[in-house]
C-alpha cells in the first residue's frame, strides 16, 4: 500500500516534474503525481504561494515551466543523513564501493564534497562494505539498527562528543542485563552488512568494538575528545573480528606478506613476515575451522597449518574433497546435458 503524501510533499514532486519536463501540461502533471488535473493545478498554486517562479507556457495546453529566478539552496547533509544515504546505496548496489563503477563514482563525488569529519565517517562505511560474510556474524539488514540511535552516533563521531550508552550484551556473556557505558565514539563502520561502533570505553579504560544493533539508548554528553591520529577504523575492526574465537589459527604461507595480502581480507587475521621475509605468517582465531580453511583455499601458494588439530583436520578434509572432485572416478552423476 502506498504511503499517503502530504500536500507539501506532492507540491515538491510537482516542482521536480516541472523542472524535468518544461512545458508539462496540468493533465500530464496530474498523471505523474497520480492525482486529478485539478489537484495538479492546486499543487502548482502551493508552489507559487511559496514564491517559486512557476510560469505558464503559452499555448493551447497551458503548460508549466520553472522561471529563471529559481535558485535552490546548496545541498547539505548532516553526518547521519550522509551516512544513511551511503548505507542505502551500498545495500542496493553491489558496485557502489568501487569508484570505477557508475554508481560508485557518483558516491565518491558526494564523499569528496562533504565536510572532512563527516567524509571520514562516510568513507569508512563505504570502504568497509566490500567483501563476503564474516564468520560468526550472520548478515543482518541495516534496518535492524534504530534510526534514532544511528543519528546520535554519527553526530557524536562527527562532533567529537562523548556518549552515554545502554548496551545489551549477547547470550555468550552469561549476563543478559543491559549495561551502562560511557565511551568516546571514534568511528561507525559497516562490515558484512552489520554496523559497529569503534570507541574508547571509560569503564574499562580500553578500546572496544560494539555492535550497534545491541545499543539500546545513546545520548551525547558535554565532554569532548580527539580521536587517535591516523586511525584506520576498518583495519582495527577487521583485526577485532579475527580474534577471540574458539580455535587458534597459525598458518605459514609460502609467499611474502605483500603477495598474501592481495588474496586474503584483513578480517581473516594478522599477517607478519616469517623467517627470511619470503614467508608470511597468519595469526587469528576461528569458531569454524571448515569455513576458515575454505577461505585459505583461494591462495595460489602452498601453506602449512600449525598448532590447532581442528584446523589441521579441516584442511585435510578439504584436501580429500578437492582430490575426489578432480578424480575421473569420483562417482558424481554425469551431466545430463552432455
Amino acid at each position: 500500500m502506498a504511503h499517503e503524501l502530504s500536500p507539501t510533499a506532492r507540491a515538491l514532486l510537482a516542482l521536480e516534474a516541472i523542472q524535468n519536463v518544461p512545458g508539462i501540461t496540468a493533465a500530464r502533471l496530474g498523471e505523474r503525481l497520480g492525482v486529478t488535473e485539478r489537484a495538479a493545478r492546486r499543487y502548482v498554486a502551493i508552489l507559487r504561494e511559496a514564491e517559486l517562479p512557476i510560469e505558464s507556457v503559452s499555448g493551447p495546453y497551458g503548460g508549466y515551466k520553472v522561471g529563471h529566478g529559481l535558485r535552490l539552496p546548496p545541498l547539505t547533509f548532516t553526518a547521519a543523513e550522509a551516512s544513511g544515504l551511503v548505507m542505502a546505496v551500498l545495500e542496493g548496489h553491489k558496485g557502489a564501493a568501487d569508484p570505477a563503477d557508475l554508481v560508485g563514482g557518483a558516491l565518491a563525488k558526494i564523499v569528496r564534497v562533504l565536510p572532512s569529519r563527516v567524509a571520514a565517517q562516510v568513507g569508512a562505511i563505504r570502504d568497509g562494505a566490500s567483501g563476503g560474510s564474516g564468520e560468526g556474524e550472520d548478515p543482518s539488514p541495516a534496518a535492524l539498527v534504530g534510526l534514532e540511535v544511528m543519528t546520535v552516533l554519527f553526530d557524536a563521531c562527527a562532533a567529537g562528543r562523548r556518549l552515554r550508552l545502554t548496551y545489551r550484551r549477547g547470550h555468550w556473556a552469561g549476563d543478559s542485563a543491559d549495561r551502562a557505558m560511557e565511551v568516546d565514539p571514534w568511528a561507525v563502520v559497516l562490515r558484512h552488512s552489520r554496523w559497529y561502533l569503534l570507541c574508547w570505553s571509560h569503564g574499562v579504560d580500553a578500546r572496544r568494538v560494539l555492535r550497534i544493533d545491541r545499543i539500546v539508548t545513546a545520548s551525547q554528553a558535554l565532554e569532548t575528545f580527539t580521536p587517535p591520529a591516523g586511525l584506520d577504523a576498518l583495519a582495527v575492526l577487521e583485526e577485532h573480528l579475527s580474534q577471540g574465537w574458539t580455535y587458534q589459527v597459525d598458518v605459514l604461507i609460502d609467499a611474502t606478506v605483500t603477495e598474501v595480502a592481495r588474496w586474503l581480507p584483513r578480517s581473516l587475521g594478522t599477517l607478519s613476515a616469517a623467517g627470511d621475509g619470503r614467508h608470511a605468517r597468519l595469526r587469528a582465531s576461528t569458531a569454524n575451522p571448515g569455513w576458515y580453511v575454505g577461505r585459505l583455499a583461494v591462495l595460489p601458494y602452498a601453506f602449512h597449518v600449525n598448532g590447532s588439530a581442528e584446523l589441521q583436520q579441516a584442511a585435510a578434509d578439504l584436501g580429500r574433497r578437492l582430490i575426489a572432485a578432480g578424480s575421473a572416478d569420483s562417482g558424481h552423476p554425469q551431466d545430463p546435458s552432455r
